[in-house]
């Protein structure tokens, strides 16, 4: 299963997309919620604790965290910052508790939190950037770094402005991540279970990559280009012909590479990943 996530203000999400596929090979399913035409991110919360498929690998398009390794911790200088990554979905999720819909409204306008974004109207906090940062796009992950290594151009999760920027979508991820409650673990902050279902990081422009798309051609708006990036996976086409929102076009192609990276031993085991590493900032599947 893909999920292509939205950190949009608002109840319903047109950003948010869902498709889930077989071992079978058969072609990917486009998921719809219960009752609506779009998507809610309660919805996907609901749909990841009571109606998920037994042994469901879910791929969540967000970062399930914040840079930590860089200056060993996610708020330098905040005697608060947590110590993990767990402490930082809870913390978030606090903090936000008043929010509506999963959003992290009150988390990026915090009086010590804000200091650490960049926000909207040229507002850019004090400790957006470390002292000496050799660029300007602010503080990255280690898998971060990994995936532009691949040729992506990933964004600072700080950064909260920008049609490409994340920060949102990651920040109210963690809200979500942290009301499952730990029913669902998530790699690598949680160890990989003998079985059951599991949550992921993904990059959907990896597995447009790995489609023989280049990174700066991950998106597909039309049903045509959606069923050539499929074949080169080994997957059939969904059905539909003219053109389709890029989002639901990330969410059945990355459910399609999903099931064809899963296998693979060496993805698991990405060089560098300590353990303090994926107990504080995690891992994007699939990043070399």
């Amino acid at each position: 299963m893909a999920i292509d996530w939205s950190g949009a203000v608002g109840a319903r999400q047109k950003g948010i997309a869902v498709a889930l596929c077989g071992l079978d090979g058969g072609a990917p399913e486009v998921l719809r919620p219960r009752g609506h035409l779009l998507w809610s991110r309660e919805d996907v919360l609901d749909l990841l604790l009571h109606h998920l498929p037994e042994d469901t690998l879910v791929g969540l398009d967000l970062g399930i965290a914040l840079p930590f390794a860089d200056a060993g911790a996610f708020f330098p200088g905040w005697d608060d910052s947590p110590a993990d990554a767990r402490g930082l979905w809870a913390m978030i999720d606090v903090i936000c508790a008043g929010d509506p819909h999963l959003s992290a409204t009150s988390f990026v306008e915090h009086a010590r939190a804000s200091a650490y974004f960049r926000r909207h109207g040229g507002r850019e906090g004090i400790h957006f950037h470390l002292p000496g940062a050799p660029h300007r796009r602010g503080r990255m992950r280690v898998t971060e770094q990994a995936q532009a290594r691949a040729g992506c151009k990933p964004y600072s999760n700080f950064n909260l402005v920008g049609a490409a920027q994340v920060g949102k979508s990651s920040l109210t991820g963690m809200r979500m991540l942290h009301r499952l409650e730990g029913r669902v673990p998530v790699w690598p902050v949680d160890p990989l279970p003998a079985r059951g279902s599991l949550i992921v990081e993904i990059y959907t422009a990896l597995a447009a990559v790995a489609a023989d798309r280049t990174a700066s051609r991950a998106k597909m708006t039309s049903h045509e280009a959606l069923a050539e990036a499929l074949a080169s996976l080994g997957s059939p086409p969904v059905a539909g012909t003219g053109p389709i929102d890029d989002h639901t076009a990330d969410a059945v192609l990355t459910a399609a590479w999903l099931r064809t990276a899963a296998p693979r031993e060496a993805l698991w085991q990405p060089a560098g990943l300590t353990e303090d590493l994926a107990r504080t900032e995690g891992w994007t599947f699939g990043a070399p």
